[in-house]
Parts: C-alpha cells; sequence; structure tokens
C-alpha cells in the first residue's frame, strides 16, 4: 500500500515551526537562566546543553529574532488552516464526542483535533505574552492585564511545558490513530 503523504507546505510548515521553536525554547532558557523565574537569581536553572545564546543579551538576541519568525509563520499556518484545512480544527462535536462517544475511533479523533487547536492557542497565547515582555512600555494596556512582571513570566515560562505536552499528547495520538503508516506521512 503507498503511502499518502500531507501536502509539502503542511510538512514545510510543520518543520519550520519545529526549528523556529527549538530556537525560542533554547533561547528563552537561557533568558530565563540569567533571572529564573522560580527562585530568583540562586534559582533552579537550566543546563547549558539546553540554552542557547551564552548568556542574557546572545539570548535575547536570538529569542527576539527568530519571534519574527514565529509571528509570521504562525499567521500564515492559521490563514492557510482556516482557508483550506479547516477540518483540522476543533469543533463543539469534538468536545461531545471525546466526552461521550462509544466509537473509539471517533474519541482518538476528537481528541487530536482538540489537541491540534489548544496547540495554535497556545502558540498564540505564547506570542501574546512574548510581545507584551518585549514591549512593555509600547503594549502596557497588555502587560498590565497580566497583573505584575512575574506573573507575566510565570505565564509566558509556562507556554513552554505545555506545548511539550500538546506535542507529546499529538505524536501518541497519531500513532495510535494510525501507526507507523500516519506517523510516516507527517515526517516523510
Amino acid at each position: 500500500m503507498a503511502v499518502q503523504h500531507n501536502p509539502l507546505w503542511t510538512r514545510w510548515f510543520h518543520a519550520f515551526d519545529a526549528l523556529v521553536l527549538l530556537v525560542m525554547a533554547g533561547s528563552g532558557l537561557q533568558i530565563y537562566n540569567a533571572n529564573p523565574v522560580f527562585g530568583g537569581r540562586g534559582g533552579a536553572t537550566f543546563p547549558p546543553l539546553l540554552t542557547l545564546g551564552g548568556w542574557l543579551e546572545g539570548g535575547r538576541f536570538w529569542h527576539f529574532g527568530f519571534m519574527a519568525l514565529f509571528a509570521l509563520n504562525l499567521g500564515i499556518w492559521i490563514g492557510l488552516l482556516l482557508q483550506r484545512r479547516r477540518r483540522h480544527l476543533a469543533k463543539i462535536a469534538d468536545l461531545v464526542s471525546w466526552r461521550g462517544s462509544q466509537n473509539l475511533a471517533k474519541r482518538r479523533y476528537s481528541a487530536h483535533r482538540l489537541i491540534y487547536t489548544l496547540m495554535l492557542i497556545v502558540l498564540g497565547f505564547s506570542l501574546i505574552t512574548g510581545l507584551a515582555m518585549y514591549k512593555p512600555v509600547q503594549l502596557w494596556w497588555l502587560s498590565g492585564l497580566f497583573g505584575s512582571w512575574q506573573i507575566l513570566r510565570i505565564f509566558h515560562f509556562a507556554t513552554v511545558p505545555a506545548m511539550v505536552a500538546l506535542v507529546v499528547s499529538h505524536g501518541v495520538l497519531s500513532w495510535r490513530i494510525g501507526g507507523l503508516s500516519l506517523m510516516r506521512k507527517m515526517a516523510a
């Protein structure tokens, strides 16, 4: 049986997002290490192997440089999803199916669409909180919604483990729905 691949543009966006998010996570962890969110300057930090940039300024350089690519790619990806691949986004019916359907395949597919949609929401939230931290004076109304700088940092930082959990869930569900065949379609 021949493997039917996802469209080239879908695979390209996924690969590009993976690269951009890895750079942003590594540089973000470098920024975090300069002034840890939890525990202050003496707080727990991440090993240098997981960071990018060398110190605060290097981490900021990489992070803000790739933020523009991240925002552009996210905007294009959401636009293409809404125009061409709307069926991959969750609907209210998916929440109902996920919670109450007796059909296991339907529940898994609904969960997959819910996770995929949550990924877009978390990525958008990371961009919004990142912009509020990047330009707090110009976007005072946005950064002010979080109450304090520390709370804003915690929300922004929380998007990293949230995305990791969603990506792992996305992979596990893809495996459970389509096994090796689906994984090859996604990767090749």
